[in-house]
């Protein structure tokens, strides 16, 4: 990972869960590491709801002023480039779709003077209805760039169905995943698969990954 790693995705694709698990990840590892929730438009899937989960494993949380109250109000402030400069890992979980890009857009400027130090990932997970075929899923990352004013750098897939994921599911979606990949002339740098299942997937180059975040109906 680099020193900043920006995560942007469909709603419900994953990006939440993947970035809980990237914190936890660079702290055991005796990094110090950062989260910034700028999901200002999804109430349901916040890193905010992990406050407790980062305290004890020593992560650092940005999160939007009153978040998880009935004053619910979607603004988030920070320096972005004294975060950087403070912490070996900062990861910035990005609203789903253009409409949570633009939070991003205000922060553009800084973090594109930090490009070397950073990546953009965009999550895949064709078992979202929206973005279940290529053509969705490119054009909304082209979307996601456009408000954003940020280029992305690497694809990952996240395709999931909740608790019904299983290894079949996960190797299922390599041929889609690909096909971003070649369409879009990025990498694809992993696939995240649970990591009750991981010892059962087929598919290679994969980041086992706990799962936190359950989908509303799950709950």
């Amino acid at each position: 990972m680099k020193r900043i790693t920006v995560i942007t995705g469909h709603y419900g694709s994953g990006k939440t869960n993947l970035s809980v698990n990237l914190a936890l990840k660079a702290s055991r590892e005796g990094k110090s590491a950062a989260v910034v929730d700028l999901d200002l438009v999804n109430p349901y899937f916040r890193t905010t709801d992990f406050r407790e989960l980062f305290a004890e494993n020593g992560v650092k949380l940005i999160a939007p002023d009153f978040a998880n109250t009935n004053l619910d109000v979607p603004s988030i402030q920070f320096d972005v480039e004294q975060l950087a400069a403070s912490e070996d890992c900062l990861i910035i979980d990005v609203g789903g779709d253009d409409a949570g890009a633009a939070a991003l857009g205000r922060y553009s400027g800084a973090l594109l003077n930090m490009q070397n130090d950073l990546d953009m990932l965009y999550v895949i997970n064709q078992r979202r209805y929206l973005t279940d075929n290529a053509d969705a899923a490119v054009a909304l990352m082209y979307e996601i760039e456009a408000a954003s004013r940020m280029k992305h750098t690497a694809i990952v897939n996240n395709t999931n169905l909740g608790a019904e994921t299983d290894a079949d599911i996960i190797d299922s979606s390599a041929a889609f995943a690909g096909e971003i990949a070649e369409r879009t002339g990025l990498p694809l740098i992993f696939t995240a698969c649970p990591e009750n299942i991981a010892d059962k997937v087929k598919t290679k180059n994969i980041f086992p990954v706990r799962v936190y975040v359950k989908p509303l109906w799950e709950r």
